[in-house]
Formats: structure tokens, sequence, C-alpha cells
């Protein structure tokens, strides 16, 4: 068993990173977001798939073509290769924790 404290991960714009490779855990990565309104990335892709569990909040998820609004207790799951992007449009924070099928993070952004 490893455990691995949240003040231990690489900080980015409104989250907290972990990539497995970096903590000999292989095949996977997380990111625990914790999004003010309005936040959230832009439309990208990954070569591996994405789940990704609302917890607290709401936001909007969107593939590039349509949108869904999703709240806590909603599970999302993105097949690799698939565009998405979500910005939380909720009145609170939004927090999630994304799981990344990964050894670490490949993003490709598309806007």
């Amino acid at each position: 068993m490893q455990v691995i404290p949240t003040t231990s991960l690489d900080p980015s714009n409104f989250s907290l990173e972990l990539q497995g490779k970096d903590h000999g855990k292989p095949g996977i990565s997380l990111i625990l977001i914790d999004a003010a309104p309005g936040r959230g990335p832009s439309l990208h892709t990954h070569p591996y798939a994405e789940i990704m569990i609302v917890q607290e909040g709401s936001a909007t998820f969107t593939d590039g073509q349509s949108e869904r609004e999703v709240g806590a207790g909603h599970v999302v799951v993105i097949p690799a290769g698939e565009p998405h992007a979500f910005k939380n449009t909720g009145d609170e924070r939004l927090k999630q924790i994304d799981i990344h099928v990964a050894d670490g993070f490949q993003t490709e952004w598309l806007e």
C-alpha cells in the first residue's frame, strides 16, 4: 500500500494532478478538480479513456457538437480519442475526480 498526500501532488490551474509514472503506479493517473464557476478545460482529446466522477457542483460537458449538464453523483466516461471539454456552469465549486487510464497525461488541445 502506498499513501500519497494531496499536498505532494502537482498543482494546476484548478486541480491537483497525480501521474502514475511519477509514483510507481503504471496504467493510471488522476486529476482532483476544484474549479470555481466558469472554469474548466477547453476542447481536447487523449489517446486513452478517461473517467470523470462528479462529486459536488455541476458542469456542462461537450464533445464539440452537443452539450450535457452533469451534476453530483454522476460518472462521465470518455472513450479514447473522443473530443471533450467541461465548464463549471453552476453557482458553487465543481469538485470532481478525473481518472486517466495511462501512466501520464497525453493531451491534444483542439481549442
